[in-house]
Formats: structure tokens, sequence, C-alpha cells
């Protein structure tokens, strides 16, 4: 059924950029997926860094209100939002001495707990600027997704 994923051009697309909007995985799991099931390197990463911006817009528009909403709740919702909080100040310092170039950096760096989900996260939680944020993340996306594409090309062509 969804065999066209892995065998079509068009699905390995599809499933790059779905892949890439998701939190946690972004593009630094869409990038080695297009990749690894033949994409071409640049095809792979456009198409990721797009999936992985999409989503990006919303959160910084949608995610404040949702952040107070769930921070009433009791149970889960409370406490999810509680946590997701405390994650974006752990990076205060950075954005706070760095700027722009902190959340660039915060976002450039592919390494778990970073992204444009994180990004966007913390960009709302510090209340900064959504037209300043938006640039900025897109700038890290922009390094992440050459960085990984590097590696996960280069890892490919040692395999193969």
């Amino acid at each position: 059924m969804f065999s066209w994923l892995t065998q079509t051009t068009l699905g390995k697309i599809v499933a790059t950029f779905i892949i890439s909007m998701l939190p946690v995985v972004e593009l630094r799991g869409g990038i080695p997926y297009g990749v690894g099931f033949g994409l071409s390197p640049l095809t792979a990463m456009l198409t990721a860094m797009i999936g992985n911006l999409l989503p990006i817009p919303f959160i910084l528009l949608l995610l404040d209100k949702i952040m107070e909403f769930c921070k009433k709740q009791k149970g889960f919702l409370g406490k999810f939002a509680n946590f997701l909080e405390q994650k974006a100040y752990k990076n205060k310092e950075t954005i706070d001495k760095y700027k722009a170039l902190g959340l660039i950096i915060l976002v450039a760096i592919p390494l778990p707990g970073t992204g444009a989900w994180t990004g966007a996260l913390v960009a709302t939680v510090l209340r900064m600027d959504r037209k300043k944020a938006f640039p900025c993340i897109c700038a890290g996306v922009l390094i992440a997704g050459i960085a990984v594409t590097v590696l996960s090309y280069g890892v490919k062509s040692i395999v193969s």
C-alpha cells in the first residue's frame, strides 16, 4: 500500500518532505531518508528544508496561545507545556548573549534537541520578534541542511 513511498521518485520526495516536518526528526531524518532511497543530495536537501520550514510560521504565530491554554490545564497538558517552557529557558543565556546569531546556531547544530521546532519554541517563549526570528530559523535550517546533506551523502558514498 505504501510501497510507492520508497519505489517512486514522487513517493521519496513526499516521504522526505513529511519526515522533515516532524518535530525532533526534522531534516536530520528527512535528508538521510531521501539520500538513502536514491534522491539526489540537492533534491533531498531542498525537499527536507521546505518540509522542515513549512510548520514554523504557524508555530511562531500560534504556539504562544497554545502554551497559555495548556499551562492552565491539569495533568499531562499542563506538565508538557511547563516542560517545553523549561526546555526553552535552558537556551536563554545563549540567545541573550548572541541574539540572532544564537538562534541561528541553536537551529543549525544538527543534534537532538536543536532544530527549527526548538528554535521556534525558544523564540516564542523568550518573546522574540517573529519577524526577526523567522529569518534566523531559516538561516539555521539552511546551515543544518547543508551539514546533514554532506554527512548523509558522504556516509552513503563510503558505504556504497
